[in-house]
C-alpha cells in the first residue's frame, strides 16, 4: 500500500438569495460544494462568486473562506484518503482550468437542468458541484455511472466515494483561529 493523502469536501450554506433559492428546490441544509487539498482549508476550489458582492459573476474560484460570506456560514467537511497519484491528477486538472480561469463560466443555465433532471452541457461553465464531481471523476475516484454530471447537487458528492465525516457547524467554528494555518506542500497559487 502506498503513500496516501486526504483531501475534504465542503459543503456550505452561506445564506445568499442564490443559495436560498437553490435550497428551496432541494431542501438540503448546504447547496455550495467546493473541494480543500488540506484540513486547514487553505487550499479550497470551486466554481462561485468572483466578486463577493455580486453572485452574477462567477466562475473558477479558489475560495477565501477567511471572508466574511464563509466565516459565517453553516458547513458540513467529509474527508476521502486517496493516493498521491489520485491527488496529484486532481491537483493537475485543478491547475490546468485555473491557467484558463478567464475562458470558465458559471453553469447557470445548468442549474435549471438540475431543477428539470434533464442535463444541460455547456463547454467551458459549471456550477460548484458538477466542477467537484468532474474534478472526483478526472482523477478516477468515482465512475459516474448513475447520475451525468451536470445533475450533481452537493448534497450528491458525499455519496460518490467513501467520504467520512469530519465535522459541521459554523465555519468559522471549525478554523482555529490560534493555530497558525499553513499551505500544504502541493500549494498552487491561482
Amino acid at each position: 500500500m502506498g503513500r496516501k493523502r486526504k483531501i475534504y469536501i465542503l459543503l456550505t450554506d452561506t445564506g445568499t438569495v442564490l443559495t436560498r433559492m437553490i435550497k428551496f428546490y432541494t431542501k438540503k441544509p448546504y447547496n455550495h460544494a467546493s473541494i480543500a487539498f488540506d484540513a486547514e482549508l487553505m487550499e479550497v476550489y470551486s466554481f462561485g462568486r468572483k466578486k463577493p458582492k455580486n453572485s452574477f459573476i462567477g466562475g473558477f474560484v479558489k475560495e477565501n473562506i477567511d471572508s466574511p460570506l464563509f466565516l459565517q456560514a453553516d458547513c458540513a467537511i467529509y474527508s476521502l484518503t486517496i493516493s498521491i497519484d489520485e491527488y496529484k491528477k486532481m491537483h493537475q486538472y485543478i491547475q490546468e482550468i485555473a491557467s484558463k480561469k478567464d475562458h470558465y463560466h458559471y453553469n447557470f443555465i445548468g442549474l435549471f437542468g438540475v431543477l428539470f433532471k434533464k442535463p444541460i452541457k455547456r463547454k467551458s461553465a459549471f456550477f460548484c458541484s458538477q466542477f467537484v464531481a468532474s474534478v472526483l471523476k478526472e482523477s478516477n475516484i468515482s465512475q459516474f455511472e448513475q447520475k451525468d454530471l451536470s445533475l450533481i447537487k452537493p448534497s450528491d458528492i458525499i455519496d460518490l466515494a467513501d467520504f467520512q465525516f469530519v465535522f459541521e457547524g459554523k465555519l468559522e467554528d471549525y478554523i482555529d483561529r490560534n493555530t497558525m494555518r499553513i499551505p500544504c506542500p502541493f500549494y498552487y497559487s491561482v
